[in-house]
């Protein structure tokens, strides 16, 4: 494999290109063939599949450089096809053909969530070396410590009010401008935040909260506002406990346009038949709003709830970029690689199992839905 990879380094750039889209399609080409081949019947089919047991390990000893490796994979595949095809009852190559599907997936589930998932949830037991065990003192850390405290509250109160606020702001402008003229422009005056980077909103947001003293001509947009009310400009960015509330306000710019488009779409699934209905017996909007529209979003509603609830929670950039969490701003997120830095691992590990806790109840909320939707169906 060494030796592939050093031989394509001294290609021409575009060569390479060529190569690694190559090597990308050929291996495609192998998945493929397994699928679709590895489930026929007939004699010749049977010699394929035996080709592939021949060629897949050697193919692996002429990349890898070891007869071990092959070896190992020879046995692998023999046995892969050996088993599938005896246990095979739901009709020829069906069990191969899933396996095919599914075993990528899993084997990425498997690598990227699950294993990191128990070791972060080791670590936050141990020290912060990682080689004692402390039992729950990290954990009692964070509760116990005013400063851990506030991290916690302050991500509740995120995750409170930022999909209330705006999933109510989204929904409220979806309605609004439902089947107005110059609709599409309007949507797009409102989504134009989601194309911004976290990072991004947070900096334009900056200067819009920036301060200067009152002797010096203000820079700020919110600052110059009060100036030219007669008022003093404010450090709104250091003032314990409204920070918080001027650092939500970002992320609800933000959500608000995915919450539109989303309310959007799903108000025009609405049959008209039943808004019909309703007028014709003699209800105005607001009561055709809530026992027709409403009911018939609900779904969409749950969906920009619980996406909005779980990047609420998740929340770092803007903290990190506007504050770094300091002035009682601190999230969990933030908090957690703070930690880390400090290298806290054991803390760092608690904060995110914590995060992992507060966000669990979410996904299976939506999960629930998702399949009561399906039995409705």
């Amino acid at each position: 494999m060494t030796a592939f990879f050093q031989w394509i380094g001294t290609m021409h750039p575009i060569l390479q290109a060529l190569v690694v889209v190559a090597a990308f399609a050929a291996v495609v080409t192998l998945i493929l063939l397994l699928v679709d081949i590895a489930p026929r019947r007939g004699a010749v089919y049977t010699g394929i599949r035996l080709a592939m047991c021949v060629l897949i390990p050697l193919t692996v000893m002429l990349l890898f450089n070891s007869y071990y490796w092959a070896m190992g994979v020879a046995v692998a595949v023999g046995a892969l096809f050996f088993l599938l095809d005896f246990r095979a009852r739901q009709g020829t190559g069906y069990l191969i053909q899933l396996v095919a599907f599914l075993t990528p997936a899993m084997l990425l589930l498997l690598v990227g969530l699950v294993l990191p998932s128990l070791q972060t949830i080791v670590a936050s037991f141990m020290n912060s070396s990682g080689k004692g065990f402390v039992g729950l003192a990290n954990y009692g850390w964070i509760f116990t410590q005013p400063a851990g405290l506030r991290v916690v509250l302050n991500t509740i109160v995120w995750v409170l009010v930022v999909p209330t606020v705006s999933t109510a702001v989204g929904l409220a402008y979806a309605v609004f401008i439902d089947r107005t003229r110059g609709e599409k422009i309007y949507k797009v005056l409102v989504f134009m935040p989601m194309a911004i980077s976290f990072v991004g909103a947070s900096i334009i947001w900056k200067f819009v909260y920036e301060y200067r003293g009152g002797q010096y001509k203000q820079i700020g947009l919110l600052n110059q506002l009060v100036v030219w009310m007669g008022g003093q400009p404010q450090q709104w960015l250091l003032n314990t406990p409204w920070n918080t509330a001027f650092l939500i306000v970002v992320l609800i710019w933000v959500q608000t346009g995915f919450a539109m488009v989303v309310l959007s779409a799903a108000i025009k699934g609405v049959p008209a038949e039943l808004l019909e209905a309703a007028e014709l017996d003699g209800t105005n909007a607001w009561q055709r709003f809530w026992a027709v529209t409403v009911p018939g979003i609900k779904p969409a509603l749950i969906v920009v709830l619980t996406t909005i609830s779980i990047a609420s929670l998740k929340v770092f950039d803007i903290v990190r970029t506007m504050t770094g969490g300091n002035y009682g701003t601190s999230v969990l997120a933030n908090e957690m690689y703070t930690q880390f830095t400090k290298f806290e691992n054991g803390r760092s590990a608690a904060l995110a199992v914590i995060l992992f806790i507060l966000v669990l109840p979410i996904v299976v909320y939506n999960a629930r839905q998702i399949q009561q939707q399906r039995e409705i169906r």
